[in-house]
């Protein structure tokens, strides 16, 4: 531990807590300015942007072992807050979560996924992973002043609209159903060993899934929109099972857009939804304006990802 008199110029004294127990006294002990430190990543851009001041203390949650490491757990998968973005993007059973692989491998480059964790990405409130888990209806478990608490990512997403997202509370694991994987999970080798479920997607049913991130570049940049889409229907009667649609993208909280899904499950499921699909994003998704891009601009952007990613999918569908 660190500690050397807070003021200009000196560290912050870094707390390294062992287990969520030595963090919880921890956590009651300490006055003055303190945050928690995943990958570090997104602080030290506030720092040097003098978006946020240092704070006194700094408690490290880099040596919780229950807080990082992917694994199936009876019918969930479930990631440790502190697991690296790198990590995900390797791991056989977030292979199975397209959308989610995709949407990691789009936050910034390689050298920062090395460091940077998946909730940290998750914490900041507009990272560019939840609109993946969004449509995959991720369950966040926090460890709070009352103890274990769970919610569902939309409700959490939903409450920071209206309050500040409680700064105190860590955030402990994500949890996947596995209804939401396609494909059998026994087939899966990790150095775990053999994941054992059949809880996955139905092979007869139609699956789209896909992510787009759109930004002021092609790779390692801020996202002006992100979406994602997930789809499953019966070939047979091209009646939609099941459908998750999600917006967001730059400072802007992501959102799962309802009606949209609403509007798409009255139809058959077929490439001549997309145009309509479309123009309902649109209609719905609610954006803002900043020095980068107009909130027209996101809206329509949003819309016309969402419709061309469908259409795109149903010409690579073979029935």
């Amino acid at each position: 531990m660190v500690t050397p008199r807070y003021g200009s110029g000196t560290l912050p004294s870094v707390w390294q807590p062992d287990s969520l127990q030595e963090l919880r006294i921890i956590r009651e002990r300490l006055e003055g300015r303190w945050c928690y430190a995943a990958g570090g990543t997104l602080l030290r851009t506030q720092w040097e942007s003098e978006v946020k001041v240092p704070p006194e203390h700094l408690v490290s949650l880099a040596r919780i072992p229950e807080m990082s490491g992917i694994s199936l757990q009876g019918d969930e998968i479930v990631i440790g807050a502190m697991t690296r973005l790198k990590e995900c993007v390797t791991d056989p059973l977030l292979l199975r979560l397209p959308i989610l692989h995709e949407a990691v491998l789009a936050i910034a480059a390689p050298s920062v996924r090395n460091l940077a964790t998946i909730g940290g990405n998750i914490a900041s409130g507009v990272g560019d992973s939840l609109p993946a888990l969004l449509v995959y209806d991720a369950e966040l478990h926090w460890l709070t002043c009352h103890g274990m608490e769970t919610q569902n990512v939309r409700s959490w997403l939903l409450d920071g609209r209206d309050t500040r997202l409680n700064a105190e509370d860590v955030l402990v694991s994500i949890h996947i159903p596995c209804s939401r994987v396609r494909g059998d999970l026994t087939s899966c080798d990790s150095e775990q060993g053999i994941y054992e479920s059949d809880q996955s997607i139905p092979e007869r049913n139609q699956q789209i899934s896909f992510y787009h991130k759109l930004g002021r570049r092609e790779a390692f940049t801020a996202s002006l929109v992100t979406v994602a889409f997930l789809g499953e229907f019966d070939p047979d009667d091209r009646q939609w099972k099941r459908i998750a649609i999600a917006a967001g993208g730059g400072s802007g909280i992501a959102v799962r857009l309802t009606e949209t899904e609403q509007w798409l499950r009255s139809g058959k499921a077929d490439a001549a939804q997309a145009a309509g699909l479309a123009a309902h994003v649109a209609g719905e998704f609610a954006s803002y304006t900043d020095a980068f891009a107009t909130e027209t601009y996101r809206i329509q952007a949003a819309g016309n990802l969402i419709g061309a990613g469908l259409w795109q999918a149903f010409q690579s569908i073979r029935i």
